[in-house]
């Protein structure tokens, strides 16, 4: 679902009753495309999120608080010094398009009393940001545009603000039956309902075209003349006359899944039979709800890009090598074969001369006693031929040995990579990422890591929950944490749970040697497998015992620890059970 004009005036709505009037306290720029403000107005504290992203732009109310730059940019700290203390005094559409408008009271430089404006451009790859003077004036904006880029329309400081033409496209809220008719007549009656819809009228979406295609027809892909003009106009007059009397509905629709896949400002009746509608109770659940995990995960990607081509390139490293190995073991299956040749030859010297290229001798270490034929190097006696072979024996037999050892530590090295990788998965911050930084460093990646500087250690924060009797639950979001929490934090008769066989988080049931009822062991087993590379399967199983049977080895990889004496616990990993019991 595209955030089209009509959630705008939707958003916008909410943003009116909640945010205005309201004073700007802050304000914050946490990616290059987002400006948040802090604000405070008769509700309350109230943070406004303004997001030009290509892919999700909006403008919403958000209780999410994100990281921000230790360095402001240039447009954060340009608006701070016209928008920081003014007062929201209204928010309005422009037309039916994808802008809105923030009006500010506001101070000049002189000290006197003016009206600045910010400009919202929810338009997908065209999305910006403007700051306009109380004359409309350009101050600047988040994207600069000049001839160079766009021929058509220009966003430069100084030139007087306009909306980008509407490409003779109505405006649905002003439109008429009469309005709606022409447009239909001046068209082929073999376009599609959603086309036509699309290109006659403004500030509409896909879901929503196909929306007021199926409550006329029945089906979403129907051609004009297979509909009725008068029930097609119905539907559109009856989704734009709620819209103009403010009437809005946060919806969010799923696949049978449980997949999120739509969002709307209104009823939604096309997935009925193969999806889930479900009715939120604000517009801000709603864009929490359908973009805040996956933004999260996105920041955390860009941020940690560094981390993850390290791992990226340490996996496929030694992926390589550990086939590599397992081909040269597999060679050093035949070694047996090269002592038999040597010993063979030594029992038939008299049987071989210098010259010949191979010897047909009989194999007395088998059953049968076959003949066997032994290739020769014609430039070595007999002798010399025997003592080739059992060098050959002897290369393999080392070899294998080597081979065996070296295999093994490629594996562990492997299965730790799978570890941080785990961690990084689960960052929630920029100092989960500097501790899996700081954890790679010490694990000997400090060649890999350019420009990396140490710094100041912190505690650890791991997560913590509360289970439903009261036990205290740490779980550790990276290795280094995982130590923290097992070997630091624990007592030795406190609980450990860990997923079998698999990457993922210790878990610690602060315990203190008290026995647990069933449900505090399931939940604790819960955590473990939900912050675990099995957090999408069912029936996971999870390993658990006291503190005290949980052993680090000397010299091992960070997280890596061997214990005894452990239960198996079945559990299916449940997010919204993790949520409840999540300190906040």
């Amino acid at each position: 679902m595209a955030f089209d004009a009509g959630m705008l005036a939707a958003t916008l709505n909410e943003i009116s009753n909640i945010a205005v009037p309201g004073r700007v306290e802050k304000v914050l720029q946490p990616t290059h495309d987002e400006i948040v403000l802090l604000m405070h107005s008769d509700s309350g504290s109230v943070r406004l999120s303004i997001s030009a992203s290509t892919n999700t732009p909006r403008i919403n109310i958000t209780n999410e608080a994100k990281e921000n730059p230790k360095a402001p940019p240039m447009f954060c700290m340009l608006l701070r010094k016209h928008l920081n203390g003014a007062k929201l005094t209204s928010v309005r559409q422009l037309s039916f398009e994808r802008a809105a408008e923030l009006t500010f009271d506001s101070r000049d430089d002189l000290g006197y009393r003016c009206e600045k404006y910010l400009i919202a451009e929810t338009m997908g790859k065209y999305s910006n940001i403007i700051l306009l003077s109380n004359e409309r004036k350009i101050i600047s904006a988040l994207r600069i545009i000049d001839f160079s880029s766009n021929t058509k329309r220009q966003i430069l400081p100084g030139m007087i603000y306009e909306l980008p033409p509407s490409g003779g496209r109505l405006d649905p809220l002003l439109s008429t039956k009469e309005d709606f008719y022409n447009k239909l007549s001046n068209i082929s009656a073999e376009t599609s309902c959603e086309k036509f819809l699309l290109s006659s009228f403004m500030g509409i979406s896909p879901l929503i075209a196909r929306e007021i295609t199926y409550r006329a027809t029945g089906n979403t892909s129907a051609v004009l003349c297979e509909s009725n003009k008068d029930k097609l106009y119905s539907s559109f007059s009856d989704i734009f006359c709620n819209v103009a009397r403010k009437q809005f509905k946060p919806v969010l629709i799923a696949d049978q899944n449980g997949k999120m896949i739509e969002f709307s400002y209104t009823d939604i009746k096309q997935y009925e039979n193969n999806g889930i509608v479900r009715v939120l109770d604000s517009f801000a659940e709603l864009f929490e709800t359908y973009y805040g995990s996956r933004e999260r995960a996105e920041r955390i990607r860009q941020r940690a890009s560094d981390v993850l081509r390290l791992l990226t390139n340490a996996e496929t490293r030694l992926t390589k090598k550990l086939a590599a190995q397992k081909n040269e073991l597999s060679d050093c299956a035949d070694k047996d074969k090269y002592r038999i040749f040597g010993d063979l030859i030594m029992s038939s010297l008299h049987l071989i001369k210098k010259g010949d290229k191979e010897a047909l001798l009989t194999d007395y270490y088998s059953e049968d006693q076959n003949e066997v034929k032994i290739p020769l190097d014609e430039k070595l006696t007999p002798s010399q031929n025997a003592q080739r072979y059992y060098k050959r024996y002897n290369k393999a037999k080392t070899a294998e040995n080597i081979l065996a050892k070296q295999l093994g530590l490629a594996q562990k090295e492997l299965e730790y990579i799978y570890t941080v990788f785990d961690s990084l998965s689960k960052c929630e911050s920029e100092a989960d990422i500097a501790e899996i930084r700081s954890e790679l460093y010490h694990a000997g990646y400090a060649s890999k890591m350019k420009n990396y500087a140490e710094q100041k250690k912190h505690a650890p924060k791991p997560l913590e929950f509360t289970s439903e009797s009261g036990y205290r639950i740490l779980c550790g979001k990276n290795n280094s944490q995982n130590d923290y929490i097992t070997t630091k934090l624990a007592g030795k008769f406190d609980l450990w749970f860990h997923v079998k066989n698999a990457p993922g988080s210790h878990v610690i049931l602060m315990s203190g040697g008290e026995e647990p009822d069933a449900v505090d062991f399931t939940q604790a087993a819960t955590i473990a497998a939900y912050y675990s590379k099995l957090s999408d399967g069912e029936s996971v199983a999870v390993d658990y015992t006291q503190v005290k049977n949980v052993k680090k080895p000397n010299g091992s990889k960070p997280g890596f620890v061997i214990y005894t004496t452990n239960y198996t616990a079945y559990v299916t990993p449940d997010r919204e059970l993790v949520e409840k019991l999540k300190k906040k």
